[in-house]
């Protein structure tokens, strides 16, 4: 008890019991969590129009509001939920009861026979631990900007890169800049959930919307030419007096519709092109001799006919229609309003200032990555328990050996804590780079170790001895230290997941954890 009571009492042992309790605290570990959480929700989907917002990119995992019933139908699983959802008619009311509120959604359209609220769901997180796209699935995209940009520039896209995807309805979306060790600009997207396809259409276009009328520009895609975007079932969606028709050709062509506003700025340029045009008759009505051209990327995509109402007038309310094609009439709807999300997308976020090119695209499963982090959790025991019998057979004492246990368990402890903390995604390079700061620690606990043995036997100065295997972790922490700095640029920031969590780890044990055991292992092997 005497021992205990000075362990205890030492201040180093006490900082190192405050950091595991603040890293505790970020971890927040959850025994259980009911329901299965909302990764993301698509805009202009029966769940967006019900409220349900899409989650903050900000929020933390156990945070994430979570569904806990449909129609009174309680969810525990992924698959409860999927059979459940699958099991609803179509156009009915739907309860969605989450750990917020209850929402009442619409079901306006299935896809492929199936029911589609909206909402993307992953099992509800237990912690506050995010994994990356190596062990959740995703797709990892490497951007080039086409050209050299300025620092302003350069954070200029990656706003608009977050604001594009987050609008579009992706949820858990990282994007970083990243530079490599010759100084050329990368950025870095990360998206758990999504497909290659998807993706590929969202980052590597450009985005430049453009309409006119002759030669004439008339607004840009952008908040300063476009005030407001509808996205609700009201007035947009699959154009009615279009509808669905079958091509000569075969397939089906289906019209969308939305309405947009335009700034005062916009609508005056729209009367003042307009005020010379001719008025000239057609089906339905009469028309200008002019048509307003949608273009998208430089590209036709639409022509719209303006009624003869509009000449010389400055109106702020336009409809945007388009189209889309597909084997089916089914398959023609989803892939006509995946052609409308994308243009609402480019009309909120407007054009990127450059355009970019994919340098490297990697998409990892779901299933696999689950494998991979089961055999990281088994590999990682299994390790564990080699270092632990290792040292046992090495110093036959038990009271070496739960000390150094306990030390590198904490360390692990408060690296997670600190990776919980600074919104850190755990990815296999960040767990390579746990398992060198385990070696690493468990090397430096022995020189620790053997310092104060060798004081021991000697009969000399406990203190100097101490000093002298601290002098030596020191030494090698600095120059560890040296050789991981440059690894975050290298890779253009790929590598930037191992060389945070090495340093974060051999910090924490070189500045807390280590001084913690040495001052343990001295009153324990100290008569």
């Amino acid at each position: 008890m005497g021992k205990m009571k000075q362990i205890f009492t030492q201040w180093r042992v006490i900082i190192l019991l405050l950091f595991i309790v603040f890293a505790i605290f970020a971890i927040q570990p959850q025994f259980s969590s009911e329901g299965v959480a909302i990764r993301s929700v698509d805009f202009n989907s029966s769940a967006a129009n019900a409220g349900i917002e899409n989650p903050s990119a900000k929020i933390t995992p156990v945070a994430k509001e979570r569904i806990l019933s449909v129609n009174g139908k309680v969810i525990n699983s992924l698959i409860e939920y999927s059979n459940i959802v699958d099991s609803l008619p179509v156009n009915k009311t739907v309860k969605v009861e989450t750990n917020q509120q209850i929402y009442t959604l619409i079901i306006l359209y299935s896809e492929d026979g199936r029911v589609d609220l909206g909402i993307k769901v992953v099992e509800a997180a237990t912690s506050n631990l995010r994994k990356g796209l190596d062990l959740e699935g995703g797709t990892r995209v490497l951007l080039q900007p086409a050209e050299q940009l300025s620092k302003e520039d350069l954070n200029t896209v990656v706003d608009t890169l977050k604001e594009r995807l987050n609008v579009y309805g992706l949820g858990d979306v990282l994007v970083t800049s990243a530079s490599d060790l010759a100084g050329q600009d990368f950025i870095l997207v990360e998206i758990a959930g999504a497909t290659e396809q998807e993706v590929k259409d969202l980052l590597s276009k450009q985005g430049k919307f453009e309409a006119k009328i002759g030669n004439q520009s008339v607004f840009v895609g952008g908040k300063q030419d476009i005030t407001y975007i509808c996205r609700s079932a009201t007035c947009a969606g699959i154009d009615p007096q279009r509808a669905c028709t079958k091509s000569p050709e075969g397939g089906y062509n289906c019209g969308f519709f939305f309405q947009i506003t335009l700034s005062p700025e916009a609508a005056d340029r729209q009367a003042s092109i307009t005020k010379d045009s001719k008025i000239v008759p057609g089906q339905g009505g009469s028309y200008l001799d002019q048509e307003l051209v949608l273009y998208l990327d430089d590209k036709e995509v639409d022509r719209l006919k303006i009624g003869a109402e509009l000449k010389g007038k400055s109106s702020t309310d336009i409809q945007i229609s388009g189209s889309g094609q597909g084997r089916t009439e089914q398959e023609a709807v989803t892939i006509t309003l995946q052609n409308m999300k994308k243009l609402q997308t480019v009309l909120i976020t407007g054009s990127l200032p450059v355009k970019l090119e994919v340098v490297k695209m990697d998409t990892v499963s779901p299933t696999l990555g689950k494998a991979f982090l089961n055999n990281v959790l088994l590999v990682g025991a299994l390790a564990l328990l080699s270092v632990i019998s290792v040292v046992l057979i090495r110093y036959r004492k038990v009271k070496i050996i739960i000390p150094m246990t306990l030390a590198l368990m904490s360390e692990m402890v408060m690296i997670l804590g600190f990776a919980s903390l600074v919104k850190w995604n755990l990815d296999l390079a960040a767990i390579a780079g746990l398992i060198i700061v385990a070696g690493t620690g468990v090397n430096h606990l022995i020189v620790i170790t053997d310092e104060t043995l060798r004081g021991e036997a000697a009969a000399i100065d406990w203190k100097q001895r101490i000093k002298n295997a601290l002098f030596i972790i020191m030494g090698a922490y600095f120059t560890n230290m040296g050789s991981l700095i440059p690894l975050f640029w290298a890779g253009a920031g790929l590598l930037k997941g191992f060389a945070l969590t090495t340093i974060a780890g051999m910090s924490v044990g070189v500045l807390i954890a280590r001084p913690a055991y040495a001052a343990v292992i001295e009153i324990l092997l100290k008569d």
